[in-house]
């Protein structure tokens, strides 16, 4: 049903276009009509539309998506930035205005609301450059490629983390993109999409998170627990270290996820946290889900998985794996709708779905 209504969204708007800041108008592409297919703990606490109903601009430097930010009549006027190229260091420099605050060296949305940024074209790559989320609420981020973030070395962005949250982020919907490291901290990099200082109401969907020491986590410590209402699924983890993700307090719901290669741990539900872990594929992976490197325990809800070819460590002081034969320790109730996919299917339908450059597909429940 989500694929239908946005194939008709992409019809009408497709026949009318969009005024864009000049007074143009500008034909969608198709990239941009999944922005009413919001799943997960992003529908909750009012939804995430994003930039509808605002102008829509297109934008092929980092400097260009920050004027996009910076020319709106108020922070908070709607705003859809259609990003197409290479966005890296050399394109992306400060712009200044009263609708804005933001930095050369990485995207910034901060003190800002209502804004979608989508790849159209040939493709959008934020290239060792990061995506900053700070006090801000209500924005979509779908069909872009973000790459090599570093936290040392050179160039640095956005403290080495892909897609960054922190400090009083509501309603987020990230869909349909690549989080890319080429290696883990030793390397310079830190994690793929992080959030923490009270960030809720977030959905990670259909996207792919590799080749990373970190994939995430949610709470920067143990001290730090008012994050939560995070979803994810549909998304294919493949050869991550850890942190898929670190849950450090809050609720999290993941479902119909493909973890493949987690080399040293997956799921690390701690210092209260509740998972809800759902028809999910672990693959060639180990200590998958658990309460790992504290003793300040986690909690998790568990049905319908798949583990093939995981391996278990043996519990101590400081590691407590779910495994092997995970079972439920806490009850979390959902309170949006949605269709879980048997897990036996998810290797097959993540692979044809997940990540940008996918035409935005969606589960159609089918091997």
């Amino acid at each position: 049903m989500r694929r239908t209504v946005a194939l008709r969204l992409c019809a009408a708007l497709a026949m009318t276009g969009l005024a864009t800041a000049t007074g143009a108008v500008l034909p969608i592409p198709e990239a941009s009509a999944a922005t009413g297919g919001v799943t997960g703990y992003a529908t909750q606490n009012g939804g995430t539309t994003g930039g509808a109903g605002g102008q829509t601009v297109k934008a092929t430097t980092g400097t260009a998506i920050h004027a996009a930010l910076c020319g709106r009549a108020s922070a908070s006027t709607p705003i859809t930035i259609q990003v197409e190229g290479t966005i890296n260091h050399g394109n992306t420099t400060k712009v200044s205005g009263s609708s804005c605050n933001t930095a050369a060296g990485v995207i910034e949305l901060k003190a800002i609301s209502n804004v979608t940024i989508v790849g159209v074209g040939a493709g959008a790559v934020f290239d060792q450059l990061g995506i900053h989320l700070r006090d801000a609420r209500n924005i979509v981020i779908q069909n872009v490629t973000v790459r090599n973030v570093k936290k040392s070395g050179s160039p640095t962005s956005n403290g080495g983390d892909a897609i960054g949250m922190e400090r009083n982020v509501r309603n987020v919907w990230v869909d349909h993109v690549n989080l890319e490291a080429s290696g883990g901290e030793s390397a310079g990099y830190d994690g793929l999409f992080d959030m923490k200082d009270n960030t809720q109401y977030v959905t990670l969907s259909y996207s792919v998170l590799r080749n990373s020491g970190r994939g995430g986590l949610v709470g920067s410590s143990e001290s730090d627990l008012s994050n939560s209402y995070i979803t994810y699924h549909h998304n294919r983890y493949e050869n991550i270290d850890s942190r898929a993700p670190l849950l450090r307090g809050g609720t999290a719901h993941m479902y119909n996820n493909h973890y493949l290669r987690l080399n040293e741990s997956g799921i690390n539900s701690r210092a209260g946290a509740r998972a809800k872990v759902d028809n999910n594929y672990f693959e060639d992976s180990k200590d998958v889900l658990g309460t790992f490197y504290t003793d300040a325990a986690g909690y998790w809800q568990v049905g319908g998985n798949t583990f093939d070819n995981v391996t278990w460590s043996t519990p101590g002081s400081e590691n407590h794996p779910a495994g092997p034969n995970p079972q439920s320790n806490t009850t979390i109730g959902i309170p949006y709708s949605h269709t879980l996919d048997a897990a036996g299917c998810v290797p097959s339908i993540v692979n044809r779905t997940a990540g940008a450059n996918k035409g935005l597909q969606v589960s159609d429940g089918k091997c």
